[in-house]
């Protein structure tokens, strides 16, 4: 195991590239296995949830080849329908898998998928939209099985606009007979960057980013050379910081229209934002006003995964700030960690009551989930004194080199193992 230890206090400055994104990538790597073809995929964020998808695709007989940050995906051996459990339980995308295997074998063997401890986010909304494809699903003994001989295209409606479902349809129907529209389809850029990768290999898919996408079945995909979408909530934790910390940062390679709620939330802080392409440079200059109320919901909205740094944000912030999370139950487990750092955080089912306070005193935290482990480096940082944050697995789950980079912006930061 490992710590990172945080002497805060000190402002941030300084410039930083995004990586590319996880919510994106993750994806990216289940539908290689839709081609007999290579698919390289560049610029794979050092992160760990990266690496365990590239070794579930291992497993299933594809080979892997690591050029740099880049990795090329042989699926032409690819053998097994059955996604090993041991994988499934380190990394929640693995759901994604489901789709693809079954596009490829015309059958699929998967346990229920881990990650976070945020909630139950069921896969029930997955499972349905499969059947109207005519899928045969049984649950037994902890796993799913799934077979079709044929996937023939439908018409789904989703009762809440998931972006896993949305994205593991897409992958199933790809090469389905017939056309699929799925209708309240999520919106996220990520499906966007899905649907890109997709048509780049010979699919026919449209209407990404809005609530209803159609995929026309093809018979054959080929191999494609790509680059994912920058990672908005990298660059939206980067920003959060330097917000709380005071201090300059210019983020390049993201667009601010993927970031505009969280934008126009830190404007009414009290920041400054300037945009220009793919820069955003965020100038915050001492203690920020806090804003009445944050509410999550899928994009455009508030993102869910900003919501724990926001909060951080939050906890310094002169006034009070009331955030309703929407999209999972238990998403707030970071708030004890926080307060044994003086923050005044009342918690309430899916609602925090966050009362600002002038500081907060470094502490030993533990993070219990990727993004709330964000929420306490960042606390951490804008803290008085030594702050140490302990089980760092879960935050390199989603943030590759995540203290080289805090050091590039002038934090005093450092990761030792235990």
């Amino acid at each position: 195991m490992e710590k990172m230890i945080i002497n805060g206090g000190g402002r941030l400055y300084g410039s930083l590239q995004v990586q590319r994104a996880k919510n994106a990538v993750l994806p990216l790597l289940a539908a290689s296995v839709l081609t007999d073809e290579l698919v390289r995929i560049r610029e794979i964020p050092k992160i760990s949830d990266a690496e365990n998808m590239l070794r579930i695709l291992s497993e299933l007989g594809c080979g892997i080849v690591r050029e740099g940050n880049d990795a090329v995906i042989d699926s032409s051996n690819a053998a097994s329908h059955e996604i090993p459990a041991v994988m499934t339980k380190e990394i929640r995308s693995s759901i994604f898998m489901l789709g693809s295997v079954l596009t490829r074998f015309h059958r699929a063997k998967i346990s229920y998928p881990g990650g976070c401890d945020i909630g139950l986010r069921p896969i029930d909304l997955h499972l349905s939209g499969l059947k109207k494809l005519g899928v045969e699903i049984v649950e037994e003994g902890g796993y799913i099985h799934c077979s079709a001989d044929r996937i023939k295209g439908a018409e789904i409606v989703l009762d809440f606009p998931s972006v896993g479902a949305t994205e593991n349809i897409m992958l199933a129907a790809v090469k389905a007979e017939g056309r699929t529209i799925l209708r309240n389809a999520a919106k996220e850029p990520e499906i966007v960057d899905l649907q890109r990768f997709l048509n780049a290999m010979g699919a026919k898919v449209q209407g990404a980013g809005t609530a209803d996408v159609v995929i026309d079945g093809v018979e054959h995909l080929h191999g494609v050379d790509y680059t994912p979408m920058e990672d908005r909530i990298e660059a939206g934790t980067f920003l959060i910081a330097t917000a709380v910390c005071g201090g300059e940062i210019e983020m390049s390679g993201v667009f601010a229209q993927n970031l505009a709620a969280l934008l126009h939330k830190l404007r009414e802080n009290g920041c400054k934002v300037y945009i220009k392409n793919d820069k955003i440079v965020l100038e915050s200059k001492g203690r920020l006003k806090s804003v009445d109320l944050v509410e999550t919901s899928p994009f455009p909205g508030f993102p869910t995964d900003l919501q724990a740094q926001y909060t951080a944000l939050s906890c310094l912030a002169k006034g009070s700030t009331l955030v309703v999370e929407n999209l999972f139950e238990t998403r707030f487990k970071y708030a004890g960690e926080l307060k044994r750092m003086g923050a005044d955080i009342t918690v309430r089912g899916r609602t925090a009551i966050v009362r600002g306070v002038r500081s907060l005193q470094g502490a030993p935290v533990t993070a219990c989930d990727l993004r709330g482990g964000a929420a306490l480096v960042i606390a951490g940082l804008a803290a008085e004194g030594r702050t140490e944050v302990l089980d760092l697995s879960h935050v390199d789950r989603g943030y590759g080199e995540f203290e080289r980079k805090l050091r590039l912006l002038g934090a005093k930061v450092r990761r030792i193992r235990i």
